[in-house]
């Protein structure tokens, strides 16, 4: 108890002291369930569960009944898997059930541990959502754990992208759903649309537990899921503008901030395009929307590169993710940034079309009452699961300790030295017959290694976002003898590598050769993506080693301007062999500690701006489940007819009260989800705009804050005036017939994708006060435009319609 509360009082966000959940577990061991049949488990379950009384507010769990539901669910699993859990997994899942993230090393059986937590909610009969990374690791531990469940009397469903809304509903109403984070987020933007209450899928959230937590709920945590409706946006040809910046040449018309991924043009190439386009002045009023396309051209030509932050494939441009490499499914960039990748690329345009709903997942994993996670790198998230989620970490050791050796990094003052290196190692290595996985950073690494390995006589296997679909089935063979795979950092999560083949036919060989050997090709942005590499070697007390090979020159280094610094601090000049001493290798890692703590504060930016947004949503939603779930006929006389009492009552007359009443439901729906998406598209613009208030000495966050708040307050007044002119075009008419009351539904088409928010466009992090010495330039440089800016938003809102909503575009 002293130590618990001396970690409260120090606000120390993990837990270490594990004494009380092994007293737990000891318990549970005790209690020896194996004489039970089948039906006496599932009654005894049966019985907790009717204790519990489900419903919307649920009864607290019985006394005693934590112990007894996971004695039942160990055995359960004894049972119907043939797997004895270990303590360390009953650990992890009491912690779980606690609403803690825990972090349980790679191979200790993370699956089977959430099974107890999951089964323990499921109780409650609201429903357990365990989310985790991709649609194929759902669908394998439903399909895994399913059994378990259905020993205990309770069913496991299964969320697939594409499952027709019956069959999602039916997997929702399970009393545990195994489905994607995106997938559940996209199912909730969906259900924020509807306009009937049988469409929708969710019911009310209870509890989530989230597999690959550090990934999800930090990493792919601050990326928006958008769902849009059709309807084309006007804009510049971006074919053209990608052929205006390829005219353009580096340092003489524009420059580029690696470190923060801005470009911008200098006063030549601001001529120059003038020139090529025939325009006076670009920074005029009127051309806002010509320079935002030209800073999203160059933005795409001078800044996102092909096979590393994206390949192109089946005609169309496929984001590669940072952390993974892995294609990330339906992700854009914002609006022209995407066009503009596509321009350059020769592609067909995607339109994006109108935005009706966003969410971040951050938002979203909030929306639930109780919530957890796992994974096996959480301890340097901590104090982030801590300040976003309200979350304590509870680290749980390994059943077994673990023996992997991680060697020091082996650092090469230049990129051709090092690729010298590993193709050396890595082919020593295979010829002795060990099994190694390599870990590159993007795709054209990975295959500009390979090329080198075949060339050196290596046969191998490679795994990156060009081949994603054979992901499960290389990394099962990844721990044979002799197999060498090169990856990107996508090299299996959520799956183990085994020692010995997917089988485990040779691992007594493996074992003995000294287990997987595991190389990375470049250290990352944060240590802990390090981490994960490291830990696909070693599971469950295996033999292994892992060592990183890493260069001055490569992309993490020259992003941050660690090159020159670190060459001119120790006094390095290009060297075939690697450099000697430890202090380097420190600095490093200090390097990237300090980068770590820079991408923090980008999260908990974005955190700040998309809160309030939330906070609005959350109103507006409100207002549309009461008129959405209001039963046929509760209506009273509503907007209409205070606004418009004349036309009303001759209405009253013609149509009657009940029809009158659906229309204003179906217009007042429709009205809500057109002026917020108008809102939507005004947050979007104004986010992109604002951090030019800084060139005045104002803060970006607070400003955006005063006008979103100031646009919120007109938004009823918008609301209100749209349905009464929808209402007073129906009462109007002699006859209402079907095909009028049809434009009321919305689009007739939706599609959802995912914003990659760390790609804003044109020059706003340098104007965040991380680049003083350019920011003092811009402010001479963009003056004029920061007064446009401001002027033009300020017209925005005053042109907002008085009355009506035009209707949407075709389906596309």
């Amino acid at each position: 108890m002293s130590f618990s509360f001396f970690r409260r009082a120090t606000g120390n966000p993990v837990e270490a002291d594990l004494r009380d959940y092994a007293a737990r577990v000891e318990e549970i061991n005790r209690r020896d369930r194996a004489p039970l049949s089948d039906s006496e488990i599932r009654g005894r379950i049966g019985l907790i569960r009717e204790r519990m009384g489900g419903g919307d507010a649920p009864a607290p769990l019985p006394p005693d009944s934590e112990i007894e539901v996971f004695a039942l669910v160990r055995e359960a699993a004894r049972r119907a898997l043939r797997l004895d859990p270990f303590d360390v997994q009953m650990m992890a899942g009491l912690a779980l059930a606690r609403g803690r993230i825990v972090e349980l090393p790679t191979g200790e059986g993370k699956t089977l541990a959430g099974v107890f937590p999951a089964s323990l909610h499921a109780l409650a009969g609201r429903g357990v959502h365990v989310l985790t990374f991709n649609d194929y690791l759902a669908r394998r531990d439903a399909r895994w754990m399913g059994p378990v469940f259905e020993l205990l009397g309770l069913n496991a469903g299964c969320v697939q992208e594409g499952l027709p809304p019956a069959g999602k509903r039916a997997a929702y109403r399970a009393d545990v759903t195994y489905a994607t984070a995106k997938e559940a987020g996209f199912d909730f933007l969906r259900d924020r649309i509807a306009d009937d209450p049988a469409s929708l899928v969710h019911r009310p959230f209870h509890f989530a537990l989230v597999d690959e937590a550090d990934s999800i709920l930090v990493d792919e945590a601050r990326i928006p899921l958008v769902i849009s409706g059709a309807e084309d946006r006007a804009a510049w040809d971006s074919r053209r503008m990608a052929a205006l910046v390829r005219e353009l040449a580096p340092a003489r018309d524009y420059e580029t901030d690696d470190e923060n991924r801005n470009v911008y043009l200098t006063e030549a190439g601001a001529g120059r395009a003038e020139f090529i386009l025939g325009v006076p002045d670009l920074y005029a009023a009127g051309n806002q929307p010509l320079l935002e396309a030209i800073y999203c051209a160059l933005h795409a030509e001078a800044l996102l590169r092909r096979d590393i932050d994206y390949i192109v494939r089946g005609g169309r441009i496929e984001i590669v993710d940072e952390f993974t490499g892995r294609v990330v499914e339906k992700r854009h960039w914002p609006d022209g940034l995407q066009a503009a990748v596509e321009a350059k690329e020769g592609l067909a345009r995607k339109t994006e079309g109108r935005i009706l709903g966003s969410i971040t997942l951050q938002h979203f994993f909030r929306l639930y009452p109780a919530l957890s996670g796992m994974t096996a790198t959480a301890r340097s998230a901590a104090h982030e699961f801590k300040e976003f989620y309200g979350l304590d970490t509870t680290i749980i050791p390994p059943h077994v300790p673990s023996i992997r050796r991680d060697e020091a990094d082996e650092v090469f003052t230049h990129r051709a030295a090092k690729r010298r290196a590993l193709v050396g190692e890595i082919g020593r290595v295979h010829a002795a017959g060990r099994p190694l996985l390599v870990g590159t950073a993007s795709v054209r690494e990975s295959e500009e290694l390979a090329a080198d390995l075949r060339a050196a006589g290596v046969s191998l296997e490679i795994l990156n976002a060009r081949n994603d679909e054979r992901e499960a089935a290389i990394i099962a063979d990844a721990g044979r003898p002799g197999a060498v795979t090169i990856s990107t950092n996508m090299a299996g999560r959520g799956t183990d590598i085994k020692l010995g083949g997917a089988d485990e036919r040779e691992r007594d060989r493996a074992c003995a050769l000294g287990g997987l050997y595991v190389i990375g090709t470049n250290r990352h942005e944060s240590l802990r993506i390090d981490r994960q590499l490291r830990g696909r070697a070693g599971r469950q007390g295996d033999p292994g080693t892992t060592r990183f090979f890493i260069s001055l020159e490569d992309d993490l280094f020259e992003r941050y301007g660690l090159t020159k610094m670190f060459l001119k601090r120790y006094r390095l000049g290009p060297q075939d062999g690697p450099v000697q001493g430890g202090s380097l290798q420190r600095d490093i890692e200090h390097a990237q500690r300090i980068i770590e703590g820079q991408t923090f504060d980008i999260r908990r930016s974005l955190y700040k701006f998309t809160t309030l947004i939330e906070l609005q949503r959350g109103l507006i939603q409100r207002k549309r489940d009461e008129i959405l779930l209001e039963a046929p006929g509760d209506s009273a006389a509503g907007l209409f007819a205070e606004r418009e009492p004349d036309l009303y009552a001759a209405a009253l007359r013609r149509h009657g009260a009940g029809r009158l009443a659906e229309w204003e439901r179906k217009a007042t729906l429709y009205g809500l989800d057109r002026c917020w998406s108008d809102h939507l598209a005004w947050v979007q613009d104004t986010r992109e705009a604002i951090h030019l208030v800084s060139l005045g000495g104002k803060t970006p966050i607070d400003e955006f804050q005063k006008a979103a708040t100031a646009e919120f307050f007109e938004l009823e007044g918008r609301i209100g005036d749209a349905v009464a002119a929808e209402m007073a075009g129906l009462a109007q008419k002699d006859e209402v017939t079907p095909l009028d009351l049809e434009r009321l539904k919305g689009p007739s088409s939706t599609w959802t994708y995912l914003v990659n928010e760390e790609q804003f466009g044109w020059g706003l992090e340098i104007l965040k006060g991380r680049n003083i010495g350019f920011a003092s330039l811009a402010s001479a440089a963009y003056g004029p435009l920061l007064v446009f800016v401001l002027l033009l938003q300020k017209m925005k809102r005053k042109k907002k319609p008085a009355a009506g909503i035009s209707p949407p575009a075709g389906p596309s």
